[in-house]
């Protein structure tokens, strides 16, 4: 007789590598693989995770949002695996030190403006191999506007679904369930 081996058909469905066939993206994960093996750092495992994450995974953080949430850690190096982009709205951009997959040209140029300095991912290894002095960010997943059209359907009672209607015009799902004249506002 063999042995029942109940969890025969069971895979762990976390990403071991990633799925982009990026070159620099394989040799950041190259570095950081070494660093989260050999350092005993939380902080590199996180971010080799991160590294392996798909794109809708690894969501962008506007200048505004970074320049809040390092408020309070000026002497820190924010790291995001990730894009950061430019925010328009924010007039004073404050010395930043960053390190980040991406940035935009428009939010590099106002962050050396600015007098901070960005880092690519290999040269954070260098200085800080363990992460010390290093805040790790990211983004808001559902921010996306396909989130938007997710959950119960548009238009049932108490449902905030974005619709998927080809205008914003008066002639469009414009009737009972959105206005309170024509049977009830949702």
């Amino acid at each position: 007789m063999g042995i029942d081996i109940a969890n025969k058909h069971v895979r762990s469905k976390n990403r071991t590598a990633p799925v982009s066939e990026n070159v620099y993206l394989l040799l950041l994960v190259k570095l950081y693989r070494f660093l989260a093996r050999r350092t005993d750092s939380n902080f590199n495992k996180v971010v080799l995770k991160r590294l392996y994450m798909s794109r809708v995974n690894r969501p962008p953080v506007s200048l505004s949002r970074l320049a809040a949430l390092t408020k309070n850690a000026t002497a820190k190096t924010a790291v995001i695996i990730g894009s950061i982009t430019d925010d328009e709205r924010l007039e004073v951009v404050p010395k930043l030190s960053v390190a980040a997959l991406h940035v935009t040209k428009s939010a590099r140029a106002r962050i050396l403006n600015a007098g901070g300095e960005i880092l690519t991912l290999d040269q954070l290894a260098l200085r800080a191999p363990t992460g010390s002095n290093c805040v790790l960010l990211r983004g808001k997943r559902n921010n996306r506007e396909a989130v938007k059209h997710f959950g119960r359907g548009p238009g049932t009672p108490h449902s905030h679904t974005k619709p998927y209607v080809r205008s914003k015009g008066r002639k469009f799902e414009r009737a009972r369930g959105r206005r309170a004249s024509r049977g009830f506002r949702n």
